[in-house]
């Protein structure tokens, strides 16, 4: 009685989410009515994050901070990298990178900052030059001075094909730097992490184009602070598309695959490859000592 009372538990649970995931979808009467819940739905409802539990700094019997680096062309992070085109699919259906990018322009993300240590915040202002270029083609040029008086007096304006104009979208966007703790909480006795920073990682609209474009940082986002509005956003379910999974959830549970790029050192919190120079193979066999190291204190505190 008490496993059939489990599975029949399970089976509602299953089908509460699934009814949550769908929005509506088989009860619509025209395709405006999807994603609109029902008046019962929205009582109901009681998404949120998962909270994060209380942990007292006397309970961290140790810590490491790290760095990782998300690479977007591996298929298990295609979730935060697809849609790149999103002219012709559901609105519900977003990047991480557009997610970000409509929320801080919504007014909803606020904690954007420069750099990976959240010491100075950034406006969307300052990250404009990052995300658009204008410039005037080298027809534009040419045609500009042969008439150059009648551009000068405002007879004449430039047409569009004399304007070079790129903008940094999703599709740009090649990986995710994230930051987080790595801690062992003696009063549970078990090695957890905690996601403290995201940041794209793309090439400016400037070099949008080019052959082999420098990467930069566009902003930091400090995690804490954006759970609520992440976990809003959906992303694909390969395996099940009637229940997609939360970006939160998804970064929470670390269904991702990262590369250790750097930990806090007494060197001024290096990177590996300022030490282990022009050797990616030596970069890498660093980033797994580095996870090993981390890992082995939690079995060696089990070890008497």
């Amino acid at each position: 009685m008490k496993l059939k009372a489990i599975v029949f538990g399970i089976s509602v649970l299953s089908m509460t989410f699934a009814a949550q995931a769908q929005s509506n979808l088989l009860n619509a009467k025209t395709p405006e009515q999807i994603g609109i819940k029902t008046a019962a739905q929205m009582e109901s409802d009681n998404d949120k994050p998962l909270q994060y539990g209380y942990v007292h700094d006397r309970d961290v019997l140790m810590g490491k901070m790290v760095w990782e680096i998300i690479d977007l062309d591996e298929r298990i992070n295609f979730p935060l990298y697809f849609p790149v085109d999103t002219a012709n699919i559901g609105k519900d259906r977003r990047s991480l990178f557009d997610v970000l990018i409509k929320e801080i322009k919504a007014g909803r993300i606020t904690e954007v900052y420069y750099d990976d240590y959240f010491n100075r915040k950034k406006s969307l202002q300052d990250m404009k030059s990052s995300f658009t270029y204008v410039d005037t083609t080298d027809a534009g040029r040419e045609e500009i001075n042969t008439y150059y008086d009648d551009y000068k007096s405002g007879r004449k304006v430039l047409d569009a094909q004399y304007i070079d104009k790129r903008e940094l979208s999703s599709i740009d966007v090649s990986g995710y730097k994230i930051k987080g703790y790595w801690y062992f909480d003696k009063r549970q006795g078990e090695m957890k992490y905690r996601l403290l920073g995201i940041c794209p990682v793309a090439p400016e609209a400037r070099e949008i184009g080019a052959e082999n474009p420098d990467v930069i940082e566009l902003f930091w986002v400090y995690f804490p602070a954006v759970r609520d509005v992440l976990h809003e956003w959906k992303a694909f379910n390969n395996k099940n598309s009637a229940m997609p999974i939360t970006f939160d959830h998804l970064l929470n549970s670390r269904r991702f695959s990262g590369v250790i790029y750097k930990e806090e050192n007494v060197y001024g919190d290096r990177q590996i490859a300022e030490y282990m120079k022009d050797n990616a193979l030596n970069q890498l066999l660093e980033s797994e000592r580095v996870k090993e190291k981390i890992r082995d204190f939690e079995q060696d505190m089990w070890n008497y």
